[in-house]
């Protein structure tokens, strides 16, 4: 199973996540990329493999990848105060992959059905756990 994890602004949630799925599935692809390098710094300090930076390694690893996961403004144009661009957004929008978007209000984008409040590791327990399933449905 090949596992992008994309981040943004300094890589906390990256860094957390690729933690966690580097630990919980050893055997699968970990590639990690930042829309800026500290947020690839983090998250290779973390424990990634595979790292890059930036709008082309967001377009060649959603291509190549199983499950995508991030928060939720990956997919909007211009969130996280800009980082992502119109063509990252829609690289991970059109990837044949499994997307697990962490719903992280803010940055003017508000997440309605979610209990406010979550923490961040509230939010990486669930999304583990979204993590597990669609990798039971993968066959691993």
């Amino acid at each position: 199973m090949r596992i992008v994890v994309i981040d943004g602004q300094g890589g906390k949630m990256g860094r957390q996540l690729a933690e966690r799925i580097g630990a919980a599935y050893p055997q699968a692809e970990l590639t990690c990329v930042g829309t800026n390098a500290i947020a690839t710094t983090a998250m290779l300090k973390a424990g990634a493999r595979h790292a890059a930076t930036g709008e082309n390694a967001v377009i060649v690893a959603c291509r190549r990848a199983d499950v995508i996961i991030g928060p939720i403004g990956m997919v909007i144009a211009d969130s996280l105060y800009g980082e992502i661009t119109p063509a990252m957004a829609r690289a991970v929008g059109q990837a044949n992959a499994v997307r697990i978007l962490l719903p992280m209000s803010k940055c003017e984008n508000l997440v309605a059905g979610v209990p406010a409040g979550l923490t961040m590791q509230e939010i990486i327990n669930d999304a583990m756990e979204k993590l597990q399933q669609a990798a039971e449905d993968c066959g691993l």
